[in-house]
């Protein structure tokens, strides 16, 4: 980010790639007569300026209006301030600044700002013109003076960035993706400028009361995603809703800022309670009564208040909720209303009920008819007619075999286990005998029977019984 004691030609070195130290030189000179001699040239040092101004403009180091201290992003205030704070001890000032100014607005990269606020129509419309409807506009604010001259010198006035507006609608709508519901996708202008003014350019930076103004005609006018009239701002659904505001839309979205209002105010009052009593508390620790006692009384007064406000926020949460039903119950009217058109359109089309019968009634009897000419066709040709019924008795059949196979199949399986588990007890029971034989049998002792050897006998004994 930006600090704002950096120069403009320091942040363009460090942060636009055209602007090597090499080339300025060229950049600070007066290339107009390039045009002719070096085409190339002419192009690459007024795609670099372009870019600078749109970047400087962006990083909110350019100079700001002289009616506000809050830099611009979207809009370049072009007059001898900006000049001077290109002009650096070593390179001078950019002497084709003004020619770089000119060529820009007269491809619709910047665009006088109240050329681009009054214009009706869409600047991406192959009819607009910075010459056009509003000419008087640009006569008014000494641009076209400036077009038609050749001179290299900075006008003074405010332009529309098209670059950046451009990056903001898209982030804009990048951050509503997931926005629904009439009451969330509505807003009084202030709202919408409090809840998107820092989301929109990188680094959070704020956008100022005329960028919001630009960004709001743009969203409108050109990019059609929003529907706005100067006061209430509605994000439009996509989804074939009608189009302009109404009264509906403007109560809903001044309920909307009331509501953030006051539950703002609660949070801030609830804080408010918690001091003062905290403030009481260390009051009556010192025993300085008169103090707990104001404190106190603060607090009664702020909780008073808190209650107020938390059943007005309640208040305005059921009537909330109450606007979003009845829109959403009118949406759902529309759609039924539009479903019954259309099964009433394609009943039609079917030629409704009693039509249905008949054909109905006449495929019917041509497939009665077609099973009767199939039968005779079939006994003609000495073809034999399939008994159903002795199909299925045979299908039945090999079921019931296939079951008789899986049966045995079972009975197998668990009769090879179990000789397989005799087996391992017999060989369990050899290697017991062997290790007793082995371990017991002492020379001119008796043996000693333990644990393990009752355990092998008894073993040994079922083995037998087995």
């Amino acid at each position: 980010m930006p600090q704002k004691s950096q120069s403009l030609l320091d942040y363009l070195v460090e942060n636009e790639p055209s602007f090597r130290k090499a080339r300025l030189p060229a950049l600070y000179s007066s290339f107009a007569a390039q045009r002719t001699l070096n085409p190339d040239g002419y192009a690459a040092n007024i795609s670099a300026w372009r870019r600078a101004l749109a970047k400087v403009a962006k990083s909110g180091l350019a100079p700001p209006p002289t009616s506000s201290s809050k830099p611009s992003l979207l809009v370049l205030n072009t007059d001898e301030r900006l000049v001077s704070a290109f002009e650096t001890k070593q390179y001078g000032r950019p002497l084709s600044l003004g020619l770089v100014i000119k060529e820009a607005v007269e491809n619709k990269e910047l665009v006088p700002l109240r050329q681009f606020l009054e214009q009706k129509e869409s600047i991406y419309s192959r009819s607009w013109s910075v010459w056009g409807l509003a000419g008087w506009v640009l006569k008014t604010a000494g641009v076209t003076d400036f077009l038609r001259g050749s001179g290299d010198k900075v006008p003074a006035g405010q332009f529309v960035v098209v670059e950046n507006v451009e990056g903001a609608g898209k982030a804009f709508g990048e951050g509503i993706k997931e926005t629904e519901g009439r009451f969330e996708r509505t807003f009084t202008r202030a709202h919408f400028a409090k809840v998107f003014n820092d989301q929109l350019v990188e680094g959070g930076k704020e956008l100022s009361e005329t960028d919001m103004d630009v960004l709001l005609v743009f969203l409108a006018r050109d990019k059609q995603m929003i529907e706005y009239d100067g006061k209430t701002v509605k994000i439009k659904d996509g989804e074939g809703e009608a189009e302009g505001l109404t009264e509906e839309d403007a109560s809903i979205a001044q309920l909307k800022e009331l509501l953030v209002s006051l539950t703002h105010q609660t949070v801030i009052l609830s804080k408010r309670v918690e001091e003062l009593g905290t403030q009481a508390k260390e009051a009556v620790t010192k025993q300085n009564r008169v103090a707990a006692l104001a404190a106190l009384k603060s607090k009664k007064l702020a909780e008073q208040t808190l209650e107020k406000r938390y059943a007005t926020v309640d208040q305005l949460e059921q009537v909330q909720t109450q606007l979003e039903q009845a829109s959403d119950n009118v949406q759902i009217v529309k759609v039924m209303e539009s479903s019954s058109d259309a099964l009433k359109s394609l009943t039609a089309k079917a030629g409704g009920v009693e039509r249905v019968e008949e054909v109905v009634d006449r495929l019917r009897e041509q497939m009665a008819d077609a099973d009767e000419v199939g039968k005779i066709l079939a006994e003609a040709s000495g073809t034999a007619v399939l008994d159903e019924a002795e199909i299925d008795d045979e299908l039945a059949e090999m079921e019931k075999q296939e079951k008789e196979k899986e049966r045995k199949k079972e009975e197998e399986k668990e009769k090879k286990a179990a000789e397989e588990r005799e087996k391992e007890e017999q060989k369990e029971a050899e290697e017991m005998r062997k290790r007793l034989e082995a371990a017991g049998q002492v020379p001119g002792s008796v043996p000693v029977k333990d644990k393990e050897t009752d355990e092998a006998e008894a073993m040994m004994g079922r083995l037998t019984l087995g």
